[in-house]
């Protein structure tokens, strides 16, 4: 993980003093980075005395996030054309407006900064801070929080120290080049985050139904490339019936990665008779930001994802063709 510079954080100090208002967005279908991200920005600018509000559109169906929900709304505030010159819109674990889903008002035309750590953000100007090298957005918005804020409240340490968790699995997808990330946890722990509730917050309390849907997943997969490569599916009828409480991709990607010679995992729910959503997972080497590229999606090296047109029958011919040129 890059340090942020203090050119970068004098950058975003300017655009703080630059707004009277500001909104504070994330990405459609949140986790818990997204989240934690949002709420340690609204920390920031409560610090300075600004109203602001944070919308995203959901939804949020993961149970950890779900008490998080109350703090959003999907709508933007009516503003008169001077209020909205006056008002900065802050966007942060993504980096392009369409990636904030179905906002109900105009997020066009505000002045944006990006606070992201994808490896596929394409984003120019001086108004933002992308580092790839970043397991978090968090861990960018603490480095913002402890410049201009200080040290957090335990409330504000617990909600920070979430998000980071939640990118880097529990810490159990760092390498060896992750020890700032583990300082910064410390400090967060310092000021007291607690990494037992943590966790529990994260695993517990699935939905029944999400373990039901898991076996029907787990039931359809099928292995290509010589077995290096994992594809399954979910469809609309499946949704229906069991996913409406949320659903347990994650452990799919876990429990087929720990497989012996798997080396990546393709999840696709089809969610309308003419689009599906990608989710795409890897081990060390296997590039799938690059695969969900041509997806219309991006993301992390080793996860990512997309959502395009097609249908699970001829989308899965042409995902294995792809994995084949690189497995």
């Amino acid at each position: 993980m890059i340090i942020i510079s203090n050119t970068q954080i004098d950058s975003f100090k300017k655009f703080l003093d630059s707004h009277e208002t500001f909104i504070i967005a994330g990405h459609k279908e949140p986790d818990g980075d997204c989240i934690s991200s949002c709420m340690g920005l609204s920390y920031i600018i409560e610090k300075i005395g600004k109203p602001y509000v944070m919308v995203n559109a959901g939804p949020f169906k993961r149970n950890e996030i779900k008490n998080y929900a109350e703090y959003f709304r999907n709508d933007i505030p009516f503003m008169t054309q001077n209020e909205r010159n006056q008002c900065g819109l802050i966007i942060t674990d993504c980096s392009e407006i369409q990636r904030l889903g179905e906002i109900d008002g105009d997020l066009k035309g505000f002045d944006t900064f990006i606070i992201d750590h994808h490896k596929t953000a394409d984003v120019s100007g001086e108004n933002n801070i992308i580092d790839p090298t970043s397991p978090a957005a968090a861990c960018l918005v603490l480095q913002l929080f402890e410049a201009i804020a200080g040290k957090p409240t335990k409330e504000q340490a617990n909600t920070i120290f979430f998000g980071i968790c939640t990118d880097t699995g529990f810490f159990r997808f760092l390498t060896d080049d992750s020890a700032e990330v583990f300082r910064s946890t410390a400090k967060l722990v310092e000021a007291g985050a607690d990494p037992r509730k943590t966790y529990q917050k994260m695993t517990s309390g699935k939905p029944w139904n999400t373990r039901k849907l898991l076996s029907i997943m787990l039931d359809r997969a099928e292995r290509h490339c010589n077995g290096k490569l994992v594809v399954t599916y979910e469809t609309m009828e499946d949704t229906r019936k069991l996913g409406q409480d949320g659903r347990d991709s994650d452990a799919f990607y876990s429990l087929m990665l720990e497989v012996e010679n798997v080396e990546a995992v393709v999840f696709i729910r089809q969610e309308t008779e003419h689009s599906c959503t990608l989710g795409l997972r890897s081990r060390e080497k296997c590039d799938v930001s690059a695969i969900a590229q041509k997806f219309g999606g991006g993301g992390h090296k080793n996860a990512s994802g997309a959502s395009t047109e097609g249908r699970t029958e001829t989308l899965i011919p042409q995902i294995i063709k792809e994995f084949s040129k690189v497995l």
